[in-house]
């Protein structure tokens, strides 16, 4: 089965929307916050990003000063909103930032606390990330868009509906964050077996919240579960958010972990931009894989973003029944998005 992280990669030549542009330009919006601040730092470093352009409302600067002390092939540019203005004109801050990106990766909004569903999210988040990509339709139209902020069932079809509004959608170039995920499914079946969670692969379906997170257990090559095992496993991968959440007694949730899934997310996309061939992992895009607009499932990245969107194989009696549990949970969060943003 698919892998959700560990690609079989072949390099070919690099190219990125012509013959002749080899950089990448990646935006980071949202790049004071907890997430946001060491998913810049990653970024920074990685030898794939030729520009990294950080934007928030607070901060920026600073950040971006800091990071530039580091020693690595990036330029990096910190921006804030310009100041508003009549007659009213474009947030200059955000169109220097976006202006020239590949790639734009959104971790901004409030995070969860005790008692928080991603749901409860919603009315803050929706329309962060409706300014922010109201900003990418007038800024950055052929870009990559990779929403992290949550509840992200809700906030790709809001993105979605948000550029259909300017006429620029284009579903190969949007997608949900979903590879924490397997980070998590990956580490815990990784312990429950005693191996080595860099060689574990679980494809995790569906979409990014509560039950519709779906890990495929029984597809996982050469594992086996007890009954006990996999219940518990399946429970801790759909509300693995759920536990960091309490551990942080109110200071937050998963910033970390998040920021290095976004990274790994990120660092995969540029590398089949620059045209590396065989990139395939999970993300939240527009499907035909199942009746929900949206889903979660592998999908092979090519040089101008999504390639192929596959299907996710056999599952067992067990998967199934929390599949048919899934789907209408996740289309109602689909319809909120879309509800939203009409």
């Amino acid at each position: 089965m698919f892998s959700g992280l560990r690609t079989t990669v072949v390099r070919t030549g690099r190219s990125f929307h012509s013959s002749t542009h080899l950089e990448a330009k990646v935006a980071v919006l949202g790049a004071t916050g907890g997430i946001g601040q060491p998913l810049s730092l990653l970024c920074k470093l990685s030898p794939h990003v030729d520009e990294l352009s950080c934007y928030d409302v607070v901060g920026t600067p600073g950040v971006a000063a800091d990071l530039s002390h580091c020693p690595s092939r990036a330029k990096v540019t910190g921006n804030l909103p310009s100041a508003t203005a009549w007659p009213a004109v474009d947030n200059n801050g955000l169109k220097v930032a976006l202006t020239g990106a590949d790639l734009v990766v959104i971790p901004a909004g409030v995070p969860r606390k005790p008692g928080m569903t991603r749901d409860d999210l919603f009315n803050t988040n929706a329309g962060i990330v409706k300014t922010l990509v109201e900003g990418c339709a007038k800024f950055c139209p052929t870009a990559v868009i990779a929403i992290v902020s949550n509840p992200v069932n809700s906030t790709v079809p809001i993105a979605a509906e948000v550029l259909k509004k300017h006429g620029v959608y284009d579903p190969t170039k949007l997608c949900g964050v979903t590879t924490l995920d397997i980070c998590r499914a990956n580490t815990f079946v990784a312990e429950s077996q005693g191996g080595n969670p860099l060689e574990t692969n679980v494809t995790v379906i569906g979409g990014h919240a509560g039950i519709t997170i779906l890990p495929l257990l029984s597809q996982v090559e050469g594992a086996t579960f007890t009954d006990e095992q996999r219940d518990a496993l399946t429970h801790r991968i759909q509300f693995g958010g759920d536990e960091v959440v309490q551990a942080k007694a109110g200071a937050g949730s998963a910033t970390l972990s998040m920021a290095y899934a976004a990274y790994l997310f990120t660092e995969n996309v540029l590398k089949a931009m620059k045209g590396e061939e065989g990139i395939v992992q999970c993300a939240y895009v527009e499907s035909d894989v199942t009746d929900a607009e949206f889903f979660a499932s592998p999908v092979t990245f090519g040089k101008n973003g999504i390639e192929k969107v596959h299907g996710f194989g056999a599952l067992s009696a067990y998967e199934q029944g929390w599949f048919d549990k899934m789907l209408p949970d996740l289309k109602k969060q689909i319809a909120k998005g879309k509800e939203f943003a009409a």
